[in-house]
């Protein structure tokens, strides 16, 4: 069973919090199924991190690997095809920090996990094949400097060396993301506000009631157990739009050229927005939101 999936990139100043809210997101996903720690426990026993204290893993995983990691290590490779941390996040997340800091080689070698939800390694005398079904999170400064969008502090790099740094991400790659969301830092009253939000607690109980009911508006779909694993043909059946949801999403495919595979992701994005409402049908504000979700990367890669 998966998860409620989205893959996140979340976009803000140095000491905005972009990595303290990523080591909160397994917090407020459901607890892992029986046959999901058994698959989680079996990929962490064939990478050797198991000891016999842990029988079997009974927390989603958490991977966040250093921006220097080869296309082995995150990928999974060696003589005898060992998982790497693509797998060892099955179930889990997987946390990049500084995005535009890692290899752009290896960087592209994600896009076969994020679109099938495993990996195959080839060697001469052997394919062996990993699951890597994954909630993605990658967080990046945006700008080299890291002021860009920070109206306190002042950005010292062109728009050309802007542009530079943000192309080290991939078009294709960006598609695989979901929600794209800028992470502004807080004024000293903001930090010292005794306002609280919502606990992870209270989170959890939401994605975990979504969860549910998507179990069951798929119960007769195999292999699909939440809104990320629907492919383009289960969309007219599950994420019907009316005429005004509809004109709302031409207007923003052709204003920001997106491509069908973001076509798809804010159909999908915007039926969990409308279940974590507990809304029946999704809503014309549903997709707005979903999107606004998308429109960030464009206003930063193009320049806007």
């Amino acid at each position: 069973m998966g998860h409620i999936v989205c893959n996140i990139m979340m976009i803000g100043p140095p000491g905005s919090g972009k990595t303290m809210l990523a080591r909160r997101l397994p917090t407020i996903l459901p607890d892992l199924t029986l046959d999901e720690a058994l698959e989680t426990t079996k990929i962490h026993s064939v990478a050797g991190l198991l000891d016999s204290k842990t029988p079997l893993l009974a927390t989603r995983p958490y991977r966040s690997p250093h921006h220097t990691i080869s296309d082995a290590g995150l990928i999974g490779g060696g003589s005898y095809p060992r998982p790497g941390e693509v797998s060892l996040s099955h179930h889990g997340v997987l946390f990049l920090d500084e995005l535009p800091e890692f290899n752009k080689n290896v960087l592209e070698n994600l896009r076969q996990p994020l679109e099938d939800g495993k990996v195959t390694i080839s060697r001469a005398l052997m394919s062996l094949s990993y699951p890597a079904r994954f909630m993605l999170a990658v967080a990046l400064n945006p700008c080299p400097c890291g002021y860009f969008t920070d109206p306190r502090h002042q950005c010292t790099c062109s728009q050309q060396l802007i542009q530079k740094y943000m192309s080290k991400i991939s078009g294709p790659l960006l598609d695989r993301i979901d929600i794209h969301v800028e992470v502004p830092a807080l004024s000293y009253d903001e930090l010292a506000s005794k306002t609280a939000g919502p606990d992870s607690a209270t989170l959890r109980q939401q994605v975990a009631s979504a969860r549910g009911v998507q179990l069951d508006r798929f119960k007769n779909e195999p292999k699909i157990f939440c809104n990320a694993h629907m492919e383009s043909k289960h969309l007219r059946s599950y994420c019907e739009l009316d005429e005004s949801s509809m004109n709302l999403l031409k207007n923003a495919i052709d204003k920001l050229g997106l491509s069908a595979r973001a076509f798809d992701r804010i159909h999908k994005v915007a039926r969990t927005i409308a279940d974590l409402e507990g809304t029946e049908t999704i809503q014309t504000s549903h997709i707005a939101e979903a999107i606004h979700y998308r429109s960030l990367d464009r206003k930063l890669w193009m320049g806007g």
